[in-house]
């Protein structure tokens, strides 16, 4: 290996980057072709980089941490530090967002540099815009750049691959129910995850003009059509009340699908997702929320607002303070997907589906266990079996850059379960 380390975990002081860094330690054994992971931290502040090392190594008990990993000094308005940063790993974990404002210089640092990329952005303007902008130089380059790694979208699109796999026949139609369970502090995440959505939601007509670029032709329906279900509607699937999923999740699950179908000629699979948030109550406190946030992201006064006092605008859902530790140790999830197709032995182009299939993903709590975990082992996969990754770069969705490689094995094993469930 001519690069001194394997990852480097750039933004490792960031909220879910110091999860991160605490995954990397604890999983560093299980390196490339079983040797030690050689890994890096990066970011603004040399003196916050060794707080979070010494308090990983106090949490972790590996007083090691403390003295023995590296530390890169990188900023991501410096052209020239993120270019050295890269020029030292093979793979940089990129945890610093919103990804619409800081993500791009790393990806065109990682590209020019050599370095393979992941991040864990969950916002669908970044994410097809860097494929439209770096898929043909990242290609030229040897360089993998694969976006939305974490809860956002690892478990949807692996999951409709994992649930295509079971499927005895061809798959035609996914729907999938997300729930979250949590104690009796309840859910929350981080401020930077709410920055997130505020901007993606205020510019969301930047992505239709931005998807017009791609000239796609619309994938083609196999099979009957399936009608998306309303606004919010009572999912009998979840027993509970369910509105459509509104993170990245369609949007990789799609991009996924487009590439199986023209690079590996695959039936290509609809896909609807949704998310359950609760009884009436909860439908009613959403009502208001949704309304007071669809009205106050139009105006740049309203973002302001929004973003300065993140936890009385979702109710208590984000702060700046992020989870707490008991938070966290509460909660989990369930996706669910209920799909449907044609047996064997039928034709799909002949009359209505005839088969049916249940699957879930299982995991803890989705933003900031699930998340690194599903990074880190993307990174430990790239690393392991770059040779079955499709062609040899460019930019891709988990599910495209992961479909012939071991992942879901790996991640049965750290936080995430795949299983096929009974169909009622």
């Amino acid at each position: 290996m001519a690069r001194p380390y394997h990852v480097i975990i750039f933004g490792a002081t960031g909220f879910t980057g110091q999860f991160v860094v605490e995954e990397v330690a604890r999983t560093a054994a299980e390196g490339p072709g079983g040797a030690p992971l050689k890994w890096a931290v990066a970011g603004r502040s040399r003196q916050r980089l060794e707080d979070v090392l010494g308090r990983a190594a106090g949490r972790l008990s590996m007083p090691e941490l403390r003295t023995d990993i590296e530390i890169i000094v990188a900023d991501v308005s410096i052209e020239e530090s993120l270019a050295i940063m890269c020029q030292q790993g093979l793979v940089i974990l990129n945890c610093v967002g919103p990804y619409r404002f800081y993500g791009e210089p790393v990806v065109k640092a990682c590209v020019e540099n050599g370095a393979h990329y992941l991040d864990i952005c969950g916002e669908p303007q970044f994410l097809e815009r860097m494929q439209l902008e770096y898929h043909t130089k990242a290609l030229d380059r040897g360089v993998y750049v694969i976006g939305s790694c974490g809860f956002d979208s690892v478990p949807a699109d692996l999951g409709v691959l994992y649930t295509q796999r079971q499927f005895k026949g061809t798959l035609t139609a996914v729907e999938s129910f997300l729930k979250i369970s949590s104690g009796p502090e309840g859910f929350s995440g981080h401020d930077a995850t709410w920055q997130s959505a505020v901007y993606g939601f205020a510019d969301s007509g930047s992505l239709r003009q931005l998807r017009k670029k791609f000239g796609h032709t619309p994938l083609p329906v196999v099979g009957a059509k399936v009608k998306k279900r309303g606004f919010m509607f009572f999912s009998r699937e979840i027993e509970q009340y369910a509105i459509p999923f509104m993170g990245s999740d369609p949007s990789v699950v799609k991009r996924t699908q487009r590439f199986l179908y023209e690079e590996q000629q695959q039936s290509p699979v609809q896909y609807s997702a949704y998310v359950g948030v609760g009884g009436l109550f909860s439908v009613v406190k959403l009502f208001c929320s949704g309304l007071l946030f669809w009205f106050m992201v139009k105006f740049s006064l309203g973002r302001k607002l929004l973003t300065m006092f993140p936890s009385f605008f979702s109710f208590g859902m984000f702060s700046k303070s992020g989870p707490t530790t008991k938070q966290i140790e509460d909660t989990c999830f369930s996706l669910t997907f209920f799909g449907e197709g044609y047996s064997e032995s039928t034709d799909p182009s002949q009359g209505r589906p005839n088969a049916k299939i249940c699957t879930q993903v299982v995991g803890a709590e989705p933003g900031y266990v699930v998340t690194v975990s599903t990074l880190v082992q993307a990174a430990v996969t790239l690393l392991d079996e770059l040779h079955s990754l499709p062609r040899r770069g460019g930019v891709y969705t988990p599910g495209a850059a992961f479909y012939k490689t071991s992942l879901i094995d790996r991640l049965q094993n750290h936080s995430v379960k795949f299983s096929v469930r009974h169909c009622e």
